[in-house]
């Protein structure tokens, strides 16, 4: 049986699962940086790829795969309260732990570091593996007219974020607006709706502590990391 190799690891925002947006391409700011393995830095292994303007990245979860085959979870945008035949969902919970996200490209460059790929949208944890790169091919890969299943009608509408703390001088101001945008679209598990609990979302080395009331964002707290250590 061939192994899989680690060809690349991801760079990003988020040390935690806890607030990542729950499909790639929600919060088109989000940058992150593709850096490659030893093995794969050679740079004609990227050569061609500066005229597409989409990928598809092919992922490792960090979550344990159970050696017992479940055939239902249940969806957060449920509710957490129906179960759906796990093929029929995009469930981390799965018989092996592969991802898939469509992500855009930003910039390529060659750094001491080989073949670096800056992209944008992507819905990863910092230092996820990277499997497999492919780039997305509209003709082929886009189809507008597709059905969404149980999902169809579950939009939501993005929820107010307000501030009753200041950012610190030391949070990367470029970041703001990305920070309002992840936080509008609700980290909290779907099943979870009780207005007096304080939320911690780690985002560029910062905790971001807040409620949320109605539809309705509070932050309450930005702390950094490094301080808290």
């Amino acid at each position: 049986m061939h192994e899989f190799k680690t060809i690349a690891k991801i760079h990003t925002d988020f040390p935690e699962k806890f607030g990542i947006p729950r499909q790639s391409g929600l919060v088109p700011e989000l940058t992150a940086r593709i850096v490659f393995e030893p093995e794969f830095r050679n740079p004609d292994a990227v050569k061609g790829l500066e005229g597409f303007s989409h990928l598809w990245l092919i992922w490792r979860f960090d979550v344990p795969v159970s050696d017992k085959f479940t055939a239902t979870v249940r969806p957060p945008r449920l509710g957490g309260n129906e179960t759906m035949g796990v093929f029929a969902t995009r469930s981390p919970f799965r018989p092996n732990p592969i991802g898939l996200s469509s992500v855009e490209i930003d910039e390529i460059t060659v750094t001491s570091e080989g073949p670096v790929i800056t992209v944008k949208g992507a819905d990863l944890r910092d230092g996820t593996e990277i499997l497999d790169i492919k780039p997305y091919l509209p003709y082929a890969d886009s189809h507008p007219e597709a059905s969404t299943g149980f999902v169809a009608g579950l939009t939501e509408k993005p929820l107010t974020v307000s501030f009753s703390v200041p950012l610190p001088e030391s949070f990367d101001k470029e970041k703001e607006s990305t920070l309002i945008k992840v936080l509008s679209l609700d980290p909290r598990p779907h099943y979870q709706n009780d207005e007096t609990r304080v939320y911690g979302m780690a985002f560029a080395g910062f905790n971001i502590k807040f409620k949320v009331s109605g539809k309705t964002l509070t932050v309450i707290g930005i702390e950094n990391q490094q301080a808290c250590l």
